[in-house]
């Protein structure tokens, strides 16, 4: 891999770090007490530091260390985490992705981003303190570091127990003087001397050492410094040097930042400095003699180094979780293969241009009458087909990650309106295709914050209504027909349908005394510049955003539709495909052209009898129910013969029905749907283009634009009175 396509891959997982970042801190903001959360923070921080630091983005490494050293603090539980702490590591990863953004784009630091990140390190140095020590930690930031119970110390001090080989007077050695020279890097508080190795008088040898020692020293110094003192005296002497207790949790934090190169627990144990390289080579010595003698547990590596003392359970803990959580996350990692939009784009469009291939080669099978040709095609067909939907499926990612991403909207936009809100999310793990849910985020943006800013009341105002004084917006996923919806819902208090027509009225978007259904009303607040808001906030009232989410959607060949009830709340109901590229259609002809229609909107066929299709009426009784027809040549004005025998397709999409008159039923087909250029950019009722496999060009059907003007040309001709200039505008009916 060349550095540019490491430096690439490094943008990609740094913004998967920081909404990782962003979750963890808005857990925090919940439950201050959530340590893994913490964890989780200062992880994101350090990669992205050192990662940084590998490609000599040194803006983003410095502002990141800065950030790094107060979580350490609040780690070390000598910083409050609260609201304030965790709002400014909000910010600090705002102005992180700010510098990734610029890094990105090979931009240098503007005047605002340098301000900001200046503004930031200025409050990140209030809870450090100055370098040259005359400020100091806010007194409600210190606190002291709690001791683990049944440590070896309760003091800063560590605990050496000694006993020495019993030659060791004899080989010229004097075992207090090692005592007196532990006091040349520490301070010696109390020596405990152990006679329970002395024998009987009469068996005493005057040049053998029975005693032992227990010592306690405060000192600085590493634990391979203090066994160094013990250097000439190893060898038969058993010497065991316990940290103290305040230090095993720096021993676990180091163990936690460790790298994941090597996961084996001894190398982890030495690593950190709870371990020395000798104590491990000597543990290892005794497992092999337990694993030779047939024990079980007392055989593993942890149990032998806490049973001879060597270091504390609690340290040996934190080494198997590390291990066990890497070796969790490489085998995921393993599983996983990282692949650029851009090759997987092209995939879809060679798997596009099979199916075009297949279905030509499926006909010229046909027209040739070859039943062996006829049997191999169908073969080919059905891979291509399963190719297709694997490919299909590669582009699939649950929409979880986008909702996630709204918890920060509604707590900025709550610290903003001074409301209590909660976001509940449902049908997270809900797949579709990604170029949908990368283009689906604007639009639910708008929605959610006009949920928080105009749909929650007040908290004073709920409690009047006998409301909880919290309220909730609802974010909602699942699958339906085909395709995708997802809700947007609110329990406040509803759309206001009279200020609503009082608002259409004065713009002249309705007349006076023209009354409209719901539907039709909570329509108008899609018109341009339409707001109902009384001011103008940071947050909306400038009638800017809700025509901008019908357009973005509508070009997803999505619908959106509302329901709310006074007092009750409101929702708003997106209706998307689950896919852009390939769809399983239905192909019709109407007169010299071709149309397809997704087959999963598609109820059934049946024939328009000659007497239906001469009356002209837009609609059919179709088993006992009002059928609304639609017929596509008037509709698109289209010139050529029309066959004798009419059929109607019946459609559904949300709910509603309609039936498409046509020509002629021409069967189900692979299609690969083609943008259509901007010159038809304009055309209603149109999503696209597909290629049949004669050449041909077919029009793939906007369904639920279809079903708007269907319905339509039925409410009409059931009340002709019945004149609704806004809802012929809205399905593109000329006024």
């Amino acid at each position: 891999m060349s550095m540019a396509e490491a430096l690439q891959t490094f943008f990609a997982e740094a913004r998967g770090l920081l909404l990782e970042m962003e979750e963890a801190l808005l857990k925090l903001e919940d439950e201050p007490g959530d340590q893994d959360a913490l964890n989780a923070v200062f992880r994101a921080a350090h990669t992205i530091k050192g990662s940084a630091g590998l490609f000599g983005l040194d803006g983003i490494v410095a502002f990141t260390h800065t950030a790094e050293s107060v979580l350490d603090l609040a780690r070390d539980g000598k910083l409050p985490v609260d609201d304030r702490l965790t709002g400014l590591f909000l910010e600090c990863r705002d102005h992180i992705e700010r510098l990734l953004d610029l890094a990105t784009a090979d931009a240098g630091l503007d005047d605002e981003t340098r301000d900001a990140g200046a503004a930031l390190s200025e409050r990140l140095a209030t809870y450090l303190g100055a370098s040259d020590g005359d400020k100091h930690l806010p007194e409600e930031a210190v606190s002291s570091v709690e001791r683990i119970p049944g440590s070896a110390s309760d003091d800063n001090v560590w605990h050496i127990s000694l006993r020495f080989a019993r030659d060791v007077l004899q080989n010229g050695m004097d075992p207090l003087s090692f005592i007196r020279y532990l006091a040349t890097i520490g301070d010696v508080l109390h020596v405990t001397t152990l006679p329970d190795a002395l024998p009987p008088a009469a068996e005493m040898n005057p040049e053998l050492c029975y005693l032992g020692f227990e010592v306690r020293l405060r000192s600085d110094a590493d634990k391979s410094r203090i066994e160094n003192v013990f250097e000439f005296v190893r060898e038969g002497s058993a010497i065991r040097i316990l940290p103290p207790g305040s230090r095993i949790q720096d021993y676990q934090r180091l163990i936690e930042d460790l790298p994941e190169d090597n996961l084996r627990l001894g190398d982890l144990l030495v690593a950190s400095g709870a371990v020395t390289r000798r104590e491990l080579e000597e543990a290892l010595s005794l497992q092999s003699g337990r694993q030779a003698r047939g024990a079980d547990d007392a055989a593993l590596l942890g149990n032998v180094l806490v049973s001879e003392q060597v270091v504390q359970p609690e340290v040996v803990d934190a080494a198997l979780n590390k291990q066990k959580e890497a070796r969790s996350r490489q085998s995921q990692e393993s599983k996983l293969l990282r692949v650029h939009a851009d090759k997987l784009d092209s995939l879809i469009n060679l798997v596009g241009e099979l199916v075009i291939a297949g279905a030509g080669l499926g006909m010229l099978a046909a027209r040739e009458k070859d039943a062996a040709m006829v049997e191999a095609v169908s073969g080919v067909a059905r891979l291509v087909e399963e190719i297709r939907d694997g490919a299909m499926r590669l582009r699939m990612v649950e929409i979880g990650e986008t909702f996630n991403r709204f918890r920060r909207v509604v707590r900025d936009v709550c610290k903003e309106t001074g409301k209590d809100i909660e976001l509940v999310i449902n049908g997270a793990d809900t797949e579709l295709d990604k170029t949908v849910v990368d283009r689906i985020g604007d639009p639910l943006t708008h929605l959610v914050r006009n949920a928080v800013d105009h749909g929650i009341e007040s908290s004073a105002l709920r409690a009047e209504r006998g409301k909880p004084a919290q309220g909730t917006v609802s974010l909602n996923a699942c699958h339906e027909s085909g395709g995708i919806v997802i809700e947007v819902a609110d329990d406040g208090g509803g759309l206001n349908r009279d200020k609503i027509l009082a608002k259409a009225r004065s713009r002249g978007l309705i007349a006076e005394g023209q009354e409209l259904a719901d539907a039709d009303v909570w329509n108008l607040i899609f018109e341009p510049g339409f707001s109902t808001a009384d001011q103008v906030s940071n947050l909306s009232g400038r009638g800017v955003g809700m025509d901008v989410v019908k357009r973005s959607i509508e070009a997803l060949r999505g619908t959106v539709e509302i329901e709310s009830r006074a007092g009750r709340g409101s929702i708003f109901r997106i209706r998307l495909p689950l896919s852009l590229a390939i769809i399983d259609g239905f192909l019709m002809s109407v007169a010299d052209g071709h149309f397809v229609v997704p087959l999963d909107m598609v109820l059934e066929c049946v024939e328009l009898n000659g007497k239906e299709a001469a009356n002209g009426r837009d609609y059919i009784d179709l088993r006992g129910e009002v059928l609304p027809l639609l017929r596509l040549k008037d509709h698109f004005a289209l010139e050529g013969p029309s066959s004798r025998r009419r059929n109607v397709v019946v459609v559904h999409w949300g709910g509603r029905k309609a039936g498409l008159v046509v020509d002629e039923l021409k069967g189900e087909l692979q299609a690969v749907i083609k943008p259509l250029g901007q010159l038809f950019s304009g055309l209603r009722g149109l999503s696209g283009s597909t290629i049949l496999g004669s050449g041909e060009v077919a029009l793939v059907l906007d369904v639920p634009m279809l079903l708007e003007q269907a319905l339509l040309h039925e409410s009409r001709q059931l009340n002709p009175l019945q004149t609704d200039r806004m809802a012929r505008r809205n399905v593109g009916v000329p006024a």
